[in-house]
């Protein structure tokens, strides 16, 4: 056996990545491909594979390490069966020779034949019936059909596409194993299916048949058919065809429904790289998708992403990026760095309104009453050095309001399909710096009292503008208030701190005529902006907490209570 490295391979133009998980240990064997490491960029999350089968002989970064393209992460033994009667290990021990990939198109055909288990042996002639069950469906049971690819009576090569289904993550189509002729088709449109059952019943030809005709004329370059006669299954011929050059630009995505060539290890890891397989351009024979092609498909599209270019089929992340003009041409301009918290702010921002769905939900409070008792503790204030600000009584309000509805006080767990409760009541304040917005939080709202929130949220504040703030500090927040009531503004709409689900916004008070029954009466209003996430909240609820605070504000004495 011999001793190799693993190296960092090309990160698709990223500078440094952080490793955020390793996979695997000294002592564990593994395949070609197999994921090493887990290293997140600043756009994406990947996975760093194995270059070759063999066994881990050591790691040599750790969890919080920064890598880059080269840096050798691990030593590995390869595995002594790596000659050339295996296809698959050819491909990964030859990865950058000229072959790489002539011998990646055997090895995706022969994974698709031994996949599926139900190679078509040419025999001495004639056909025979076979019945195509549904194969394994990476974990996924119960699958809807959403489409029947095919009809009675019609022709098919192998890894023709049959029917497509699509589970909760991704829409896949299942290949015919053989090339043969459809006969009766055993499922319909709706219906759910899982590993092991009947879908299609073909009639296979064998030997001297259309498929062996089929098969000769896909392999134009090839002189004799000698391979297929001698019984050899169509995955194993060689493709002596020049490969298509890589031109994602300009590459025209088939219509809809039209049949994409792909075998199931390279439907795996398209689904692994979140790619869609009908955006990309096949070099394989026949315009068949090789590895390769998904490992440059998604290189190019991360590369337009750091570019600010539209990312296509990125699964919904991607946005047209905003192509700036040459600015000097109207006056003199200046450019400055970003600082950090400003560009952290605004990715966070970014991915909050693409992934929440945001509704916002406006109420006036009378804040008449509460503000005469504000004031009315000037004094105490002055005793106590602190300064009594509406802040506290939001955050009171807030807390009691959370305690009444709690699917306010909750995030979503999507992979897992989840909902988080919490049991505990921490809220967040936005507090405007010089710095850039910073969101400190107050632990365990709903247990202290009106004076310590006042003392609390000042130091906060201050810690926050003189940057001083702990990581501690700033987390686990439950909620949010954000307040533009000192500067101005009537309503405005706040955008949700995801994972949290809702946030409170507070716009300046108001004398505004309140009819009481029998007069207009001047009455304080203090206008609020519930901003909230619909996945988690439903527009009724938003409405209960609006007005529940609207109560509570408006008869503090609720507050104590």
């Amino acid at each position: 056996m011999s001793e190799q490295e693993i190296k960092v391979p090309d990160l698709g133009g990223a500078d440094e990545v952080e490793v955020i998980e390793v996979l695997v240990s000294k002592g564990d064997s593994v395949e070609e491909e197999d994921p090493i490491l887990t290293v997140e960029s600043d756009k994406a999350s990947v996975e760093l594979p194995s270059p070759g089968a063999g066994k881990i002989t050591k790691i040599t970064v750790k969890v919080g390490d920064k890598v880059k393209e080269g840096d050798v992460v691990g030593m590995m033994e390869a595995s002594g069966d790596t000659g050339g009667s295996d296809d698959d290990k050819d491909s990964g021990e030859d990865a950058k020779s000229d072959e790489k990939d002539e011998a990646e198109a055997k090895s995706d055909d022969k994974e698709a034949k031994s996949e599926e288990k139900k190679p078509a042996p040419k025999k001495s002639g004639g056909s025979r019936k076979e019945t195509v069950k549904v194969p394994a469906l990476d974990g996924f049971d119960n699958v809807p059909v959403i489409e029947i690819n095919v009809s009675e009576g019609d022709e098919v090569e192998a890894d023709d596409a049959l029917v497509t289904v699509e589970s909760d993550k991704a829409t896949m189509e299942i290949p015919s194993p053989y090339a043969g002729k459809i006969g009766k088709i055993l499922v319909s449109e709706g219906d759910k299916i899982s590993e092991g059952l009947d879908l299609v019943e073909m009639t296979i030809v064998e030997e001297g048949g259309d498929e062996g005709e089929e098969d000769a004329s896909s392999e134009a370059s090839e002189s004799s058919g000698k391979e297929k006669q001698e019984g050899e299954p169509e995955s194993k011929s060689k493709p002596s065809e020049p490969k298509p050059e890589q031109s994602s630009a300009t590459y025209e995505p088939p219509a809809p429904g039209a049949k994409v060539h792909a075998g199931p290890a390279v439907r795996k890891l398209a689904r692994e790289f979140g790619a869609d397989l009908t955006r990309i351009k096949g070099s394989g024979p026949k315009s068949r998708i090789l590895k390769d092609d998904v490992q440059a498909y998604v290189k190019s599209q991360l590369q337009q992403t750091q570019q600010g270019s539209t990312v296509a089929g990125g699964g919904g992340a991607g946005i047209p990026g905003v192509k700036l003009p040459d600015f000097s041409q109207f006056g003199e301009i200046e450019r400055e760095s970003m600082s950090r918290m400003m560009f952290a702010t605004a990715n966070n921002m970014q991915r909050s309104w693409l992934n929440v769905p945001h509704v916002t939900q406006f109420e006036d409070a009378d804040i008449t009453d509460m503000e005469d008792f504000r004031k009315a503790q000037k004094a105490a204030g002055e005793k106590k050095g602190v300064k009594m600000t509406p802040l506290p009584f939001l955050l009171k309000a807030c807390a009691t309001a959370l305690a009444e509805l709690p699917q306010f006080n909750v995030s979503l767990d999507m992979d897992r399909k989840e909902v988080i409760r919490k049991q505990y009541i921490h809220i967040g304040i936005a507090v405007d710096t010089p710095h850039g917005l910073m969101v400190p939080v107050i632990k365990d709202v709903d247990k202290k009292g009106l004076w310590e929130l006042a003392a609390e949220s000042a130091d906060l504040a201050q810690k926050a503008r003189d940057k001083q703030l702990k990581p501690a500090e700033m987390q686990g927040a439950c909620f949010t208030i954000t307040s533009l009531g000192g500067i101005g503004g009537t309503a405005f709409t706040p955008i949700v701190n995801t994972p949290e689900v809702a946030i409170l916004g507070v716009s300046k008070a108001a004398m505004k005529p309140v009819w009481d029954g029998k007069d207009f009466q001047p009455r304080l209003m203090l206008p609020l902006s519930l901003s909230y996430d619909h996945r988690a909240v439903n527009g009724a609820d938003a409405a209960r907490f609006t007005s529940v605070l609207s109560q509570l504000l408006g008869d503090i004495r609720s507050l104590l209570l």
